[in-house]
């Protein structure tokens, strides 16, 4: 596994991987909440957002009987050529959609796109399987009103952890419901797609908080809503996925590539050295790179034929 994982690595400078490693090793060491407790005061940490220039249309959509809230960020430049949903990360328990504001006014003026951010439903007060009917609620949503909204019918989807998950089980929703050609292209960072533990890289996070405080309720956790690796993945748009090789969660990306691949979908694997989980959110040279590389791979997939 090790020369597999390093034959992997993208080719990026070595000073960038350097600066990475000396931020990384001043930085303290991070875990999720381990309680309900833990996360309240986690939550309570979390108040305020970087707002976006110019800011997000908040506005609350509804589809297939589902109401919920989304930030909308359209290009500065003429209107949009294609409309990414994008799903935050947080551990199914944290996190907002305006906390990516800033992210996603970049890609929207970078690409010329719009950028819709859903603010699902968090668990425990919500549980599995409020999340992903909020996210597949958005995607229904864009796929039948984004030709009179938005001027364009093009779509991709994008997600980060957490997130990654409920692109990734989104995509089967809409598949299993005929609608698995709206969206042309899947952006995932560094998801976790096997909340059951039964796999090698499922097992290296199963006692994790956020598994029980999600899905703890339900007595197999192998269903491919809660874990999309185990779901039938044929038929799926490109998909990129990105993680970091210090990251807990590079085994189950590494599986869910090659799962992808057999099923005979168009899949591109990135892992970035010395980058633990998350890390594209951190302030190094090293995230530019990766989040640049995601810019460019999507501005490829929406380009017109």
């Amino acid at each position: 596994m090790r020369l597999a994982r390093d034959a992997l690595l993208v080719d990026v400078p070595p000073g960038q991987i350097e600066e990475a490693r000396g931020f990384y090793a001043s930085r303290p060491a991070r875990r999720g909440p381990a309680s309900a407790d833990e996360l309240a005061e986690v939550r309570e940490r979390m108040t305020g957002f970087r707002p976006a220039e110019p800011p997000a249309v908040e506005e609350t959509i509804e589809a297939g009987g589902v109401r919920v809230p989304v930030r909308i960020l359209l290009p500065a430049d003429g209107p949009p050529r294609a409309i990414h949903l994008g799903i935050h990360g947080g551990g199914f328990y944290s996190g907002s959609a305006a906390r990516g504001d800033v992210r996603h006014r970049a890609l929207a003026d970078a690409l010329g796109i719009a950028v819709v951010g859903v603010d699902y439903r968090l668990a425990p007060e919500h549980p599995w399987p409020a999340a992903p009917d909020d996210c597949e609620a958005a995607a229904l949503w864009l796929a039948e009103e984004a030709e009179a909204r938005f001027g364009t019918s093009r779509l991709t989807i994008g997600g980060s952890s957490a997130g990654a998950n409920l692109a990734l089980a989104t995509l089967l929703r809409l598949k299993d419901a005929g609608l698995g050609d709206r969206f042309s292209a899947a952006a995932l960072r560094f998801g976790a797609y096997d909340l059951s533990g039964q796999t090698p890289g499922g097992r290296l996070y199963a006692d994790e908080y956020f598994i029980q405080a999600y899905a703890g309720h339900v007595p197999d956790r192998t269903a491919p809503d809660i874990s999309p690796l185990y779901g039938d993945l044929t038929g799926l748009p490109p998909t990129l996925l990105v993680v970091g090789a210090d990251d807990v969660l590079l085994e189950d990306n590494l599986a869910l590539a090659g799962r992808l691949s057999a099923a005979g979908n168009d899949v591109e694997l990135g892992v970035y050295p010395a980058a633990p989980h998350g890390f594209t959110g951190h302030p190094t040279a090293l995230a530019a790179t990766a989040l640049d590389g995601i810019g460019s791979w999507l501005r490829h997939r929406i380009s017109p034929p």
